[in-house]
C-alpha cells in the first residue's frame, strides 16, 4: 500500500502535463488579479533552461516596452526570502529593467518546486528561441524528472516525437561541438550532420571544418558522408532510397540500408534505452 501512495504525486504530475501548457496554468491558483511589483523584488527562476539571453534581442524588447509597456505580465510565485521568484517571463523582466521601468504586471500563482519546474521547463520549449542545447537540456530533465518517455514528452510541449529525439541525441555530442552549438557558431541542421560521423573524434574535425570554411548544412552532411566513408557503402538506387526512407518514417528513427549487388543490411539507430525498447516493441522482439 505503501508503494502504491508513493507513485501517486508522480502520476498526477505526469496527467497534469498531459494535459498541457494551458492547462497546468489555469489548473494553479492565483492570489489575486495582476498585480505592479517592484522589479528589484523578482529574482530568476532557478530552473529556467535558458542560459544565455541575446542582447539585441533583449534591447529591441525593451524599446517596444517604453513604448507599449509590458503588454503580457509575468509569472511569479512567493520566494521563501520575501521577494519574488519568476515562473515565466524573465526576458520580460529583464527588458523591463533595460528600459527603465520600476515596477512589472505580475500575477501571483502558489505552485509547488515541482509545479515550478513543471511550468518553467513546458513554457520555454514551446517558445522557438531556445538554442539547439537549451532545448535538448530542458527535454531531457522532464524525461528524468517526471519519468516521461519521448511520446509523452512530445505530447505535453506539442512536437513531434522525432523532434524531441533528434534534440537529445545532442547531448552526446563532444563537449566542444555543445559549445560552439549554444553560442550559435553551429546549427542545428549542422548538429544533425555532426552526429551522422559516429567517432568522437571525427565529429570534432567535422565541426571544426565547419567553423572554419563556413559550411552549409548541405555541405555538411556530405563532408560527413566523405568522413564515415559511408558513400561506397549505401545502397543508391532510387527504389532503395525509397524503401529506406518509408522505414525512416515508420520506425521513427533513422534507418540506413548499406550494401552491394543484392547482399545488405538494415541499420535501425536507437539513442536510448527507451527508444531501443519501442522498436523492440515494434519488431515483436521481447525485450527481456
Amino acid at each position: 500500500m505503501e508503494g502504491h501512495m508513493e507513485k501517486q504525486p508522480l502520476a498526477r504530475e505526469k496527467q497534469a502535463l498531459g494535459k498541457g501548457l494551458g492547462a497546468l496554468f489555469s489548473s494553479l491558483p492565483a492570489s489575486g488579479e495582476v498585480q505592479q511589483l517592484d522589479v528589484k523584488r523578482l529574482v530568476p527562476n532557478r530552473h529556467q533552461p535558458r542560459q544565455q539571453f541575446d542582447d539585441a534581442s533583449l534591447n529591441e524588447l525593451a524599446d517596444s516596452i517604453r513604448k507599449q509597456g509590458v503588454v503580457q505580465p509575468v509569472l511569479v510565485r512567493r520566494s521563501e526570502l520575501g521577494g519574488y521568484e519568476l515562473i515565466a517571463g524573465e526576458r520580460r523582466w529583464r527588458a523591463a529593467q533595460l528600459a527603465g521601468l520600476s515596477t512589472i504586471p505580475a500575477i501571483i500563482k502558489n505552485v509547488s518546486d515541482s509545479e515550478m519546474l513543471q511550468l518553467a521547463l513546458i513554457e520555454n520549449l514551446q517558445r522557438q528561441d531556445l538554442n539547439p542545447l537549451e532545448a535538448a537540456r530542458g527535454y531531457q530533465r522532464l524525461m528524468k524528472h517526471f519519468q516521461l518517455t519521448q511520446d509523452e514528452v512530445a505530447a505535453t510541449v506539442g512536437k513531434e516525437r522525432s523532434t524531441v529525439a533528434n534534440y537529445l541525441r545532442l547531448l552526446v555530442l563532444p563537449d566542444a561541438v555543445k559549445t560552439a552549438l549554444a553560442q550559435g557558431a553551429l546549427t542545428f541542421g549542422h548538429a544533425k550532420a555532426i552526429l551522422t560521423v559516429s567517432q568522437p573524434a571525427g565529429q570534432h574535425q567535422l565541426a571544426q571544418r565547419i567553423l572554419d570554411e563556413g559550411l552549409s548544412v548541405r555541405q555538411a552532411e556530405s563532408a560527413a558522408r566523405t568522413l564515415s566513408g559511408r558513400r561506397r557503402r549505401l545502397l543508391r538506387s532510387p527504389e532503395f532510397a525509397d524503401l529506406e526512407e518509408r522505414l525512416r518514417q515508420q520506425m521513427g528513427t533513422r534507418v540506413n540500408l548499406r550494401g552491394r549487388a543484392g547482399r545488405g543490411r538494415i541499420v535501425l539507430h536507437f539513442f536510448s534505452r527507451e527508444e531501443l525498447e519501442r522498436l523492440l516493441d515494434l519488431l515483436g522482439v521481447s525485450a527481456s
